[in-house]
């Protein structure tokens, strides 16, 4: 492998950070393996790790809305079609809410410090969950509870679906 050429200076860092942030990644990561943390880009380096804690913050934050409104989807979208109750129950609903509980799981599995952000969004995503629930479903808004009829034991419960009786 050719000798790396430090990447600490503001124009050359600036530079390839910014024509080839692939390389650049490379190169951050070869530098950190052999202990050249002196030819670290660091400022750039720490505003690419600010950045994927907020990617895992918003990804989350995404799931949960999914969530939030494949439930109340499957609880209040109306009395017709499929399931033995009568209401148009979809699979998909079904496998969007279990996709989105596993994704959230392994996120807090992963990295159990989101839990209190899960926690301290949940009101903020149900809000959201429910105008898009409306708009998807075509109800009216005034169907879906103004305060969160779900609490997030319950959301996150692979058991737990909601019937009309919940609402």
């Amino acid at each position: 492998m050719t000798a790396l050429q430090p990447i600490h200076s503001p124009p050359e860092s600036a530079t390839l950070y910014d024509s080839d942030y692939f390389r650049w990644l490379a190169e951050t990561a070869e530098r950190f393996r052999c202990g050249q943390f002196d030819q670290i880009d660091v400022l750039n380096l720490a505003e690419e790790l600010d950045d994927m804690g907020r990617s895992e913050k918003r990804a989350v934050e995404s799931s949960l809305e999914v969530l939030l409104r494949h439930l109340l989807k499957y609880q209040y979208q109306g009395v017709g079609l499929t399931d033995p109750e009568g209401h148009r129950r979809s699979n998909s609903w079904r496998l969007a809410i279990l996709e989105h509980r596993d994704f959230i799981a392994k996120a807090f599995r992963d990295s159990p410090s989101l839990r209190p952000y899960f926690i301290s969004i949940y009101a903020d995503c149900y809000a959201t969950a429910r105008k898009k629930a409306a708009v998807e479903t075509g109800l009216p808004l005034e169907t879906f509870p103004k305060q969160v009829p779900f609490t997030s034991e319950l959301v996150l419960d692979p058991d737990f679906l909601p019937d009309d009786s919940d609402g």
